[in-house]
């Protein structure tokens, strides 16, 4: 998907972790696990401000890989 992330806990390595109960994501969204999370380009960088700020916590989903 060209300019759009998608955040899944599946895909993160942080799933079942201290720090994915403190996750923007979690906190933004109260979501189910089963659920991704898919935002724009603009919506991102909001995200990332707003975790620059100290508003939210800041974004700590790390991509699975292999």
């Amino acid at each position: 998907m060209d300019g759009v992330s998608v955040i899944s806990c599946d895909d993160c390595v942080m799933q079942g972790t201290s720090t994915c109960e403190d996750c923007v994501v979690t906190f933004i969204c109260n979501r189910d696990d089963d659920h991704a999370v898919v935002i724009d380009v603009a919506e991102a960088r909001a995200v990332r401000l707003l975790g620059e700020a100290g508003l939210v916590p800041r974004l700590r989903q790390v991509r699975r890989t292999g």
